[in-house]
């Protein structure tokens, strides 16, 4: 079961990311749905590894499957360092600080949030 669940989640979480992106594709705005996808995706993490919210499959579901399809780190990589070829070095270091810094962030409330609610 585990297995499927994954792959539904997987799924749904990569149509998730390709619809938010196509919203700003060939846009500066990209950029930032990156940020935010990876920020939400982090904050929604841990609060699912918080507690024990759900069964096994359903956590492994949505945290492998729809999360792990729906952040977009090697969007994020790549998104940086075109930043930086296109003589941006300024918005890719703005970019880097707040992907990684929010996603921190993110996670470390999501985390703190869900053992409060548990």
């Amino acid at each position: 079961m585990t297995t499927l669940f994954v792959a539904v989640g997987g799924m749904l979480g990569v149509l998730a990311r390709w619809g938010l992106s196509r919203v700003t594709l060939h846009t500066e705005a990209l950029i930032w749905t990156t940020v935010g996808i990876n920020v939400v995706g982090s904050f929604l993490l841990g609060l699912l590894v918080a507690e024990q919210w759900f069964g096994r499959d359903l956590r492994e579901g949505i945290g492998v499957g729809f999360l792990g399809g729906f952040t977009t780190f090697s969007t994020f990589s790549v998104q940086a360092v075109l930043e930086v070829d296109g003589g941006r070095p300024d918005t890719a270091a703005v970019y880097v600080l707040a992907s990684v810094l929010g996603g921190l962030a993110a996670a470390a409330l999501g985390y703190w949030l869900g053992r409060e609610l548990a």
